[in-house]
């Protein structure tokens, strides 16, 4: 009878069992020890680390459910009841009360907060009273706040009018931003500034720093008009009109005018027109014609 030779297959995989196993020990024991040394390395006790991680496993577990509650609806039911009772308890609008106010018409603003007559108080959105409030002409800016129980303050910063600007259909009034505040009869912009021209309303703020430039001579300048795009034309109350240069060479020109207006009283004088465009001189135009003279920017006539 034949005797079959097996190989020792059983015993050498039973080997590499307790090889992989006694590695995998020995990995595990080299992980835990690195971490153990780094653990150990941070100026942190035991407990403080158990503390740690119980902190971080709890806020987790209240994020979770109040992402869960908020898909839910349960925040805002809560705030919904929440305002209910602060209503039933007399914390609801009941009134406004408005400070700042000097020339625009008031009753503009209540009409904006309207929307809040008794409104619960925690229901009231401060920030979109204050954007509706912004959205009129004449407010530059607003501060809107509760006074508790039942009062809304509504503290007003007005724009200042500046000047008139003449639109092809209207006059303007204006602040010095150029801003837009309403329109203005013929009668009621007599005696302000008149700003005119295509594309005044946007210099307006460029304007002030020319007239800056020369204060003495803004009580009697009575219109300023964009030429060109480029530069200004000035009437005085006189009726009287200097035409300056374009760019930065207009506030030096209009400086300087002032300057020979001190020496030779042009302004209420013969000249109906001076014009400063050329460099260092002006020239001067009377009813009839040009004038017997002219006068150099350094103060000598000719």
């Amino acid at each position: 009878m034949a005797k079959v030779s097996r190989k020792p297959t059983g015993v050498r995989r039973s080997a590499a069992a307790r090889n992989r196993s006694q590695k995998a020990r020995a990995a595990k024991r080299h992980t835990s020890g690195l971490l153990d040394r780094a653990m150990a390395a941070l100026p942190f006790t035991e407990e403080q680390w158990h503390k740690f991680f119980l902190f971080v496993i709890v806020a987790a577990g209240l994020a979770v459910a109040w992402t869960i509650a908020s898909f839910a609806g349960v925040p805002e039911l809560a705030r919904s009841e929440l305002a209910k009772s602060a209503s039933r308890s007399g914390f609801e609008v009941s009134r406004v009360q408005v400070s700042g106010v000097e020339r625009m018409n008031e009753q503009l603003v209540y009409e904006r907060v309207l929307a809040e007559q008794d409104r619960p108080m925690p229901l009231v959105e401060l920030g979109d009273v204050r954007e509706r409030l912004l959205e009129l002409s004449w407010v530059a800016d607003a501060r809107v706040s509760r006074q508790l129980p039942d009062t809304l303050k509504i503290d007003i910063v007005e724009r200042v009018p500046h000047a008139v600007l003449r639109k092809p259909d209207r006059l303007m009034l204006i602040d010095p931003e150029g801003n837009e505040l309403e329109p203005i009869s013929a009668k009621d912009a007599e005696g302000k500034l008149l700003i005119e021209g295509p594309g005044a309303a946007r210099q307006v703020q460029e304007l002030g720093k020319l007239l800056d430039a020369a204060p003495a001579l803004k009580p009697q300048i009575a219109s300023a008009e964009w030429v060109g795009n480029r530069r200004w034309n000035l009437t005085f109350k006189t009726g009287q009109l200097l035409a300056l240069p374009e760019g930065d060479l207009g506030a030096p020109a209009l400086v300087k005018f002032a300057q020979l207006d001190g020496m030779h009283r042009l302004i209420g004088g013969k000249p109906i027109a001076i014009d400063m465009r050329v460099p260092d001189r002006a020239y001067l135009r009377c009813e009839d014609g040009p004038c017997p003279k002219q006068v150099a920017l350094n103060g000598r006539a000719q």
